[in-house]
């Protein structure tokens, strides 16, 4: 099925996030750089999602010489979430419904993504976690999603940032109480991408001695199902459910007709237009009901 994933608002930001040529340049660099830029953007089909384009974005600009290194950025993160790791547990596991309890502290740890935002603040990040409990979701798209994640032989968990690796180990936790028979496997990126979840991050975070982890065999910060290995394709195509976190995943795996629960944060104006809600609402959907 065609599905125009490009928006107008994509492209705006797309130009407004990449365009700038870096000072250091020369104007005949600058120049270069610009119609680089703009040729890749322009020229992308309306299909592709946003994360296909800033990966050939970022192919281009490495080809400049420009290169992005989250990596303090991500270790600096994951530690952050771990120091956190303790309490929250215990505030899940003291909730009513430890499984919603967990799922709503995933959705929040969404907010730590240096694609979408420009800069991640802690005291931010902390007010975000704080009132995660009060996410509005649907009962009926969450009692859907209990209800599977109890009967599934086969669950797939698609990783989105760092941090937040931290608060998806907690709900794949209690998806594991839920369901101790069920085999789980998680998706990562396969290169480094943004501040984007790698194998480095799930053996850093302790998530890798939970579950069985994946990486996804490239550098888009989404999963592109056309571009993804052949081993997380068959992983994915093999799934009772796949539950997907964040914006990139939504916008790459949106419409592919899979079982699919998506968990993120609207962090731009186009998620906020498109689903009607203010930015940093809290999303609990799935892919049977777009």
């Amino acid at each position: 099925m065609y599905v125009e994933k490009l928006k107008p608002q994509c492209i705006s930001c797309l130009k407004s996030k990449h365009l700038t040529a870096p000072d250091s340049f020369s104007q005949e660099q600058k120049q270069a750089y610009t119609q680089g830029i703009l040729k890749i953007i322009d020229g992308a089909e309306k299909h592709h999602s946003a994360p296909v384009v800033v990966e050939k974005i970022n192919e281009f600009k490495e080809s400049m010489g420009i290169i992005s290194d989250y990596r303090e950025i991500k270790e600096s993160f994951n530690a952050y979430m771990l120091s956190l790791e303790n309490d929250i547990q215990s505030k899940i596991s003291f909730s009513p419904d430890p499984l919603k309890a967990a799922l709503l502290y995933a959705i929040a740890g969404n907010f730590i993504d240096f694609g979408a935002l420009d800069s991640v603040a802690i005291e931010k990040l902390n007010e975000i976690l704080k009132n995660s409990q009060s996410i509005s979701i649907s009962e009926d798209t969450f009692s859907a999603f209990k209800s599977e994640i109890s009967s599934a032989q086969k669950i797939v968990y698609i990783l989105d940032n760092c941090g937040e690796i931290v608060l998806d180990k907690l709900l794949l936790k209690q998806i594991k109480k839920t369901n101790p028979d069920a085999e789980i496997d998680v998706i990562v990126r396969g290169k480094d991408v943004l501040n984007d979840c790698t194998i480095k991050d799930a053996n850093d975070t302790g998530l890798a001695n939970l579950v069985s982890v994946t990486d996804n065999g490239t550098a888009i910060a989404g999963t592109c199902l056309e571009r993804i290995s052949k081993e997380s394709k068959i992983i994915i195509d093999n799934a009772d459910i796949i539950i997907s976190k964040g914006q990139g995943n939504f916008e790459t795996l949106s419409y592919s007709g899979k079982n699919i629960y998506y968990l993120f944060l609207c962090k731009c104006d186009m998620f906020a237009q498109k689903f009607g809600v203010e930015k940093f609402t809290g999303m609990l959907l799935r892919e049977k009901d777009l």
